[in-house]
């Protein structure tokens, strides 16, 4: 459907013919019109312009200005009513990107693969299942960052997430600092909607916040916080004297995001493989359930640049025109001096 923004801006269309009218009224002494080229054309009070090319001139210069008119009136095309998808989630993610999530102990299609590979795979899919919840992306190591802010455009999240790497952040791990900033971004928000999923591989080794007291200052924000400790059990490394079982998450500390969840009203996570890591998104998923609202709206597209780029496109064809009306005038003056 097209529509206006400005309609009353529509009214000027008629200024041309109102002043047309006014100076039909005032005395005045019409000029003697003769053909473009003329031996008299030069003389004072004669008009260089046949009737008919004046016509058309004023013809061009009022569609000229009723286009220019419609362009600022802003001509727009009203689509039909959509659903717009409203969640009552904001979810922020917190991935750990220090140097320990380097470890090759996850296994994707019987190869080994470093665990915030299978972060990234794991989340990929979590990501595309949040359509109208608004998520943002906190990585963190030595220090925390916001890589992406709370946004509606999942696509930007999931490029941002692939963009990540080991160490970017700095080789430690302050699990109370990136709680803190996640909670300073979310405190904003309404109340029910405050959500941090968390994850990491090892303890908390840096940062200015104890984790304990980024915990409660989270639950005095409303801010549920959901844990989950990656990593394996047990994993066969080898070496010059040969292959040993190590634990390569003996350096995750379980108790502390146990409590962290459980001070918060979230819950804790424990992956040590990427299949249970899809389990614990997909128990995300029903935890925090997306709660669409019936709002709907009209896409609007705009048009003013139509009327407008044809109004300029008229304008140029005149000026070409009487470039060239110019140019045989001066070329028939030149043959009558010759003459």
């Amino acid at each position: 459907m097209l529509s206006f923004a400005y309609p009353w801006l529509l009214l000027l269309i008629a200024l041309p013919l109102l002043l047309n009218i006014r100076k039909r009224r005032a005395p005045s002494v019409e000029a003697p019109v003769l053909p473009t080229g003329h031996w008299l054309s030069d003389l004072p009070g004669v008009s260089r312009s046949g009737g008919r090319a004046s016509l058309l001139q004023k013809l061009a210069l009022l569609l000229i200005w009723v286009l220019l008119v419609a362009a600022i009136a802003r001509p727009q095309h009203v689509g039909d009513q959509v659903q717009l998808p409203v969640t009552g989630r904001d979810l922020l993610l917190a991935v750990d990107i220090s140097p320990s999530m380097d470890e090759q102990d996850m296994v994707m299609q019987g190869r080994s693969i470093n665990r915030l590979q299978a972060v990234k795979r794991v989340l990929h899919d979590f990501i595309e299942r949040r359509q109208g919840d608004r998520l943002g992306l906190l990585l963190f190591g030595t220090e925390p960052y916001i890589q992406a802010p709370l946004t509606f455009d999942l696509g930007t999240v999931r490029t941002l997430l692939d963009e990540a790497g080991i160490g970017m952040a700095g080789r430690a791990t302050a699990i109370g600092d990136a709680i803190g900033l996640a909670v300073k971004r979310l405190r904003n928000r309404p109340q029910e909607q405050r959500v941090v999923i968390l994850l990491t591989d090892g303890a908390n080794t840096a940062g200015e916040i104890p984790p304990d007291k980024a915990s409660e200052i989270a639950k005095a924000a409303g801010v549920r916080i959901y844990t989950i400790g990656i990593g394996a059990e047990s994993m066969v490394q080898r070496g010059l004297l040969g292959s040993r079982r190590v634990n390569p998450s003996r350096d995750l500390d379980e108790g502390l995001l146990t409590r962290m969840a459980q001070q918060t009203g979230g819950q804790y996570f424990r992956a040590r493989s990427l299949p249970e890591l899809e389990l614990i998104y997909e128990s995300i998923n029903q935890l925090e359930p997306i709660e669409l609202d019936g709002k709907r709206y009209r896409p609007v597209t705009e048009l003013f640049f139509w009327p407008a780029g044809l109004a300029v496109l008229i304008w140029l064809i005149l000026q070409l025109g009487r470039a060239l009306i110019l140019a045989k005038s001066s070329s028939h003056n030149q043959e009558a001096d010759r003459g």
